[in-house]
Order: C-alpha cells, then structure tokens, then sequence
C-alpha cells in the first residue's frame, strides 16, 4: 500500500456532508416551497438535491472497503450470516420505522395502526438489499465479473423497462415496469403515495440499478486505500468522475436521467460526481491539509454514526408531527409558522428550519461521539 493509515479524512468528510445534507433536504420547514436546488426534479432532470441518497449508497461502498477485508479470513457460513444478518435489521428498522408509531386514534381511543397500510420498500430498505447483493459480488466473485454484472445491470434495466413498459410511454410514472413489479408483488397499499398515486421511489425494480452506486462507492474507497493519497490517486479518480458524468450526459438523450425512476444514466451522473467531489476532497484535505480551525471535524462527527442519526432524523420528524398542539396543528407546523416562517418568511425560513434541524441531530452525534459511542449495524 502507498500509504500505510487506516483513516482517510476525506472519505469520513464525504460521509458527513453526504448525511449533514440528507437531513436538510428531507426536513424542509412546513408554510413555504423550499429553494429548488433543496427540492427532487419533478420527473427527467436533475437537481442538486437528487445526488444526496446516492451519496449515501456511495458512501457504504466506501466502508465497506474497509469492512469487506475481515471476511477473507471467515468461512462461507460465517460471511454469509453476518451478510444476511445486517441486511435484514437495516431492512426491518426501515419498515418499523414507516409503520411508527404503531398506534393510532379511532373512535376516540387507541388502536393498532393497520399493517395493511404499511410501506414496505423504503431509504433503509434500499440501503439493506444494495448492500446485501454488492457484498454477495464483492465476497464470491472476481473483480472482473463485478464489472461485467455491473456493466449488465445498467444495460438490463434500461431494457427492462422498454420492453416491459408501458408501450406509448414506458418511462413514464403510471407505465413503468417497476410500477408494474411493485403492485402485483405488495398491492397499492403498500406503496409510497407521496406523489399523489401508488408509485414507490425505492421500489423492487429501480433497486437493481442503485446496487451499482454502492459497488463504484466500493471500488473507489478500495483504490484510495492501495493507492494513497496522492496526486495519481486524484486524477486517476477525477477522469473516471468526468468520464461517467460524459457517458450520462450522452445516455440522456435516450435513456433520461431520472432519481424516481433510478435510470441507469442517474447513476453514472451520481457517482461520476460523487468521484470528483471525493478527488477534490483528498487534494485538500490529504494533500494541502486545508483544515485550519478544524472545521472537518463538523462533519465526521456525522459520518460516525450516519445510520443512526438519519434514523434518529426521521423518528424525530414523525414525533414533532404527532404532538399536537391544537385540534388541527401539530408541533412540526407550529414551530414553522409561529417562528421560522415569522422571522423569515418563505424559502429562507424553510431553509433555516431545515439547518436548524440538522444542527440537533448534530447534536446528537456530538454526545455520541463525546461519549465515544459509535452505533453499528
């Protein structure tokens, strides 16, 4: 190995940032539209805002290039229990996490919220199945058929859906294949409805391209640890970055970039740009050490307990939604219209409520880590 140390300040910051800006724009404050770079694309396009959940997946590749090394010295059993163990608890918290609270009010008292009701494909549930099927690669299959099947994933999804599509328009949100997958393997009910109809962003199908993300996340962090942290290192890393950002802009025309629909030219956008911002970090972290004040330690205070605190991130949402604090407001909404939305209103107010929020899960993490507590899975 060019450089002997186990720690690289550069991938723990792009960890913390990736999760710092997750927690931003999925908590916009209520009572305003937020800036459009903090919002999704619509349909085709892209936004600032779609690179954060492939960020994350990126970033697990990355750790798992630090993580993967111990299961060389374990038996099959052993790979393959430890495998299957961390996916279903990640799997299982995220479905927990969309049925919570649990109970609901009817008829004047407390009953059990209905599983029937309940979403079953969600962020963690992606994360859990990337994670599972990229390690299965990883552990049992050489490099070169990681690639390949890589390779086959984007090419087959892209085919998938034009064959198995709606013929008029298979890549539209009511005619896609996935669609299609998800509502004869769980029904409507079971599917996000944040877009006004039965459709699941993280859906069975679109999942197949998004393990992707997590395999290039996983190469990277691999050749920075064999490599070093040097200038090779960088370009090397920056003209890969430059080269799937140009293959997606190509890829575009035929095959649009689309975070919902999780294209295959989504991802080499992602993750060409999550290779540059990774490229830059090392140039001036590792290299130039620009880290007077120690401002990193902000954000690798996030990155070492990121599962926990997004998920604390989105209990803490739904807890400030069920308090009420009349018949028809709850505390989420009050605390914006009553001060953020006062103070600032409009985008700006939503921003700092979002910022605001980030900064106590922040806080969160700050105990954690003072407390030399790290929350693994």
């Amino acid at each position: 190995m060019a450089d002997a140390s186990p720690r690289f300040l550069s991938l723990d910051v792009f960890r913390g940032m990736t999760l710092c800006f997750m927690i931003i724009v999925n908590t916009p404050g209520s009572g305003a539209t937020a800036f459009w770079p903090l919002e999704h694309a619509t349909w085709h396009g892209f936004t600032p805002t779609d690179l954060v959940f492939p960020s994350f997946l990126f970033a697990v590749g990355n750790a798992m290039s630090f993580t993967m090394k111990r299961y060389q010295q374990l038996g099959t059993g052993a790979v393959l229990a430890k495998i299957f163990k961390r996916t279903i608890i990640i799997f299982l918290i995220g479905y927990l996490m969309y049925w919570f609270p649990f109970v609901r009010m009817h008829d004047g008292h407390l009953e059990l919220s209905p599983v029937s009701n309940t979403r079953i494909m969600g962020v963690l549930q992606r994360i859990a199945l990337c994670y599972c099927f990229a390690s299965l690669m990883i552990h049992f299959l050489s490099a070169r058929a990681v690639y390949i099947l890589s390779g086959l994933f984007l090419l087959g999804y892209w085919i998938i859906l034009l064959v198995f599509g709606n013929h008029t328009d298979p890549l539209s949100m009511t005619g896609n294949a996935g669609i299609y997958l998800d509502k004869w393997l769980f029904g409507d009910s079971h599917l996000y409805h944040g877009e006004h109809i039965a459709f699941d962003p993280e859906g069975v199908l679109s999942t197949l391209p998004a393990i992707v993300n997590v395999i290039i996340g996983y190469y990277a962090g691999k050749f920075i640890q064999q490599k070093g942290k040097g200038y090779e290192t960088i370009s090397k890393l920056l003209l890969t970055g430059c080269l799937f950002i140009f293959i997606a802009i190509c890829w575009n025309s035929v095959f649009p970039i689309n975070k919902k629909l999780w294209t295959s030219s989504f991802v080499l956008i992602t993750t060409g740009l999550d290779l540059v911002i990774i490229s830059l970090l090392l140039y001036a972290l590792e290299i130039n050490k620009w880290n007077k004040g120690n401002w990193t330690s902000f954000f690798t205070i996030l990155g070492k307990n990121p599962l926990f605190l997004y998920i604390t991130s989105e209990i803490l949402v739904i807890v400030f939604n069920l308090i009420p604090v009349s018949p028809k407001v709850n505390f989420y909404n009050w605390l914006n219209s009553v001060f953020y939305q006062e103070i600032a209103p409009g985008a700006v107010g939503s921003l700092l409520f979002a910022i605001s929020f980030m900064l106590l899960c922040w806080l969160v993490g700050y105990v954690l880590d003072k407390r030399k507590i790290y929350i693994r899975v």
